[in-house]
């Protein structure tokens, strides 16, 4: 998403100097560029930056964008990360000091999932649970086919949309699984909440991720999680609630260790909670001095 608003960059040129503080999103987007371009006072800067565009025609378009880009790491008086992942790339790919970054992570929202210790799991089906935008780099690929070597009775569940979706729905032919691979989207947030608690596992192969929420939401929900050994989701990895493979991606090594954690019981979860993040960004705003 580029979100190009020349009405935007107007008003904030104009405005600007209105605010005591301006805190912009999304390296990946224009609004941010259009924020340290007309930066008049204390300007704070969340990029969600993991490193390269999620298509061969995005990543052309990073080159010239990665001039523009540096624009706003160096304008930026401080610059909040997800994740160490994040923190290491913005260091090395922008020159960005250490003392300039704090990482933060998003946070959960615990009311949200108050009830899900309870829901009930259907019949003897064992879940595999995969959540997000449907890309070739996120993997889902290997997930079907790790479904292929496991027994009869465990299904995938696939939540979101995206312009990979009919190759994975011709992998499941091809493989002979698609009456064990069931999609979903657009889900209400009570019904994806829903599905994370109804799973017996969540994986996420994705080859680069500057957090990986679903891993949170998923553990938040009491089900354990296989994550590739990569990006961000590196940093989940206890072996005790997340477990990690690595790329290359060993079929039946995946297989064996999905059906392995799917017996997994989730304890000693202590995940961020929206409170946590109100907090600490509040603390780095007073920071400043208007």
């Amino acid at each position: 998403a580029y979100y190009f608003s020349l009405e935007l960059y107007r008003y904030l040129k104009k405005k600007s100097n209105d605010y005591d503080l301006i805190h912009a999103h999304n390296y990946h987007a224009f609004p941010a560029l259009f924020a340290a371009m007309t930066k008049s006072k204390t300007f704070v800067f969340t990029p969600y930056y993991h490193g390269r565009g999620h298509t061969f025609v995005r990543n052309i378009l990073h080159m010239p964008y990665r001039l523009a880009g540096r624009r706003i790491f160096h304008r930026a008086d401080a610059v909040t990360c997800l994740s160490k992942f994040e923190k290491r790339l913005v260091k090395m790919d922008f020159g960005i000091r250490e003392s300039k970054i704090l990482v933060i992570p998003p946070g959960i929202n615990y009311a949200e999932f108050a009830n899900v210790k309870g829901m009930p799991k259907e019949g003897e089906l064992k879940k595999i649970l995969y959540v997000g935008r449907i890309e070739k780099y996120k993997g889902l690929d290997f997930v079907v086919s790790a479904l292929k070597l496991l027994p009869e009775n465990f299904v995938l569940e696939v939540v979101g949309k995206g312009p990979y979706k009919p190759k994975i729905i011709k992998l499941t032919r091809k493989l002979g699984v698609s009456d064990r691979v069931r999609f979903y989207q657009d889900l209400s947030r009570e019904e994806l909440i829903e599905k994370y608690a109804s799973a017996d596992v969540l994986v996420l192969l994705s080859k680069f991720e500057s957090y990986g929420i679903v891993v949170a939401e998923a553990l938040a929900s009491k089900t354990p999680c296989v994550v590739a050994k990569t990006s961000a989701l590196s940093e989940w990895i206890d072996n005790i609630n997340v477990f990690g493979v690595s790329y290359p991606i060993d079929i039946k090594e995946l297989a064996d260790l999905i059906k392995r954690v799917s017996e997994v019981e989730i304890c000693g979860i202590d995940l961020t909670s929206w409170d946590d993040v109100a907090q600490r960004m509040a603390e780095l705003y007073q920071k400043f001095k208007y």
